[in-house]
Parts: structure tokens; sequence; C-alpha cells
């Protein structure tokens, strides 16, 4: 008995040591989730166990698939996706997270490194650099672009800076999703409703964000807003 024991956990060890790496996708569009889905389902060891498309969502196929790693956009319809990046390394500390991403990496990386990503990769990026990002990060390592890395060991160098070279870093990560959404033409209420926070705080969060960038008046700040989104 004992024999028969002993076989069948080697064997239970050997189907868990060649079982493939499982990769949850969170993206809105699902255009993008099936060139990520064929992209992965061609790579030796790998494949997609759920996809999700709103944060409420993530966050159930995480409990429910238990997947090794979360490729993760930025952006969702539904939910915030720096926060949830946050709550993903609070409550699932072991879980590598890559941030794929079309918003500007000077802009965010940084930001979602510091939130507990392993890796941040730019959409356009080519699909082996994709590929090769993936597999740094479930390797235990980060992958972010070289010019973004320059810009780490820059600020490492000579010490991080008392005073940011762009108005836009004085800014939290809750008001730079503002700053997004005022600029893509939406109301206080809109922003409330999507942000599951009351209209009085984000009126708050508009006077800070005016604050920090130095501007007077409301359209001031929707000119900003969408001209900062247009070139984005």
């Amino acid at each position: 008995m004992s024999g028969a024991r002993t076989a069948g956990a080697a064997r239970g060890r050997a189907t868990r040591a060649t079982a493939p790496t499982r990769v949850l996708l969170v993206d809105d569009h699902p255009i993008v989730r099936q060139g990520l889905r064929r992209l992965i389902a061609a790579e030796a060891g790998l494949v997609v166990c759920a996809e999700a498309e709103t944060e409420q969502a993530a966050r159930q196929a995480i409990r429910d698939q238990r997947p090794d790693i979360v490729v993760l956009d930025l952006s969702l319809r539904e939910g915030d996706g720096i926060e949830l990046v946050k709550d993903l390394r609070a409550h699932h500390p072991g879980l590598p997270v890559l941030v794929l991403s079309m918003h500007d990496e000077t802009v965010y990386a940084e930001r979602l490194l510091a939130a507990g990503a392993n890796g941040y990769i730019m959409k356009h990026a080519a699909s082996e650099q994709f590929v090769a990002a993936l597999r740094r990060v479930l390797d235990g390592g980060t992958w972010v672009s070289d010019a973004v890395g320059a810009r780490l060991i820059g600020k490492i160098a000579r010490g991080v800076a008392a005073k940011t070279a762009s108005p836009i870093d004085r800014l939290s990560n809750r008001e730079l999703q503002v700053l997004q959404m005022i600029g893509r033409g939406m109301s206080s209420r809109q922003i409330a409703e999507v942000v599951h926070l009351s209209i009085k705080t984000i009126e708050t969060h508009r006077q800070r964000i005016k604050r920090k960038l130095e501007l007077s008046t409301g359209p001031q700040l929707s000119r900003f807003a969408a001209n900062w989104v247009a070139g984005r």
C-alpha cells in the first residue's frame, strides 16, 4: 500500500510539474484578447485559463481559476487598473502581474511598478517583446522598456528630485484617473458613477488637480485634460 501511495504521489508531482502555466487576460477589447490568446497558444507551456472584461470579473476569475500570471490592461470600461494592481498585490502577493497598455509608459510605468505590477509593456510592442516580457515576469523578473529602465536608473543615480519634471507627476493615481476622464469629456457625475465615489469627492479631486497643475478655472482644466488625452 505504501508503495502504491508513493507511486501515486510521484505521478501527481509529475502532472503538476508538466501542467501549463495558466494566464488570465484582463482587457475590455475582445479583439485584443483574441490576439493575445492566439499568441499565447503558440507558446509552449502557456495556456489562457480565463478572460475578463471588468475589474469585478477579473477578481472572480482569479478566485475561480487560480491563474499563474495576470496580463492586465490599464484602462477598463468598469474599474481601475491601478487600483486592481494594488488590490492584487495586497491579497495575492505571489501572483505576477504584467500590465499591457496603450497609455504613455513615461506617465504610467513607474506608477504601476510602485503599485505592485511586475512589468509594463506597450500594446504596440512587437509580439516577440510581449512573449519575452511574459516569460521574464514569470521567472520572477521585472519588465520595462529600455527607455523607462534608463529613466529609473537615472533617478536612482541622482536621487529622487524634490520637484518632478512634469506637473502631471504631481498628481496622485486617482487624480490622474480623474484627469483622464475629464479629458474624455465626462462630467463629475459620470466620473463618480464609474469610480464609485460621490460627486463631492470628484469635485474635490478636480480642485486639487487644478491647484497642482496651476490652473484657475474649470474650462482651463477641461482644455488641459482634453489636450493631454489627445496627446497620449
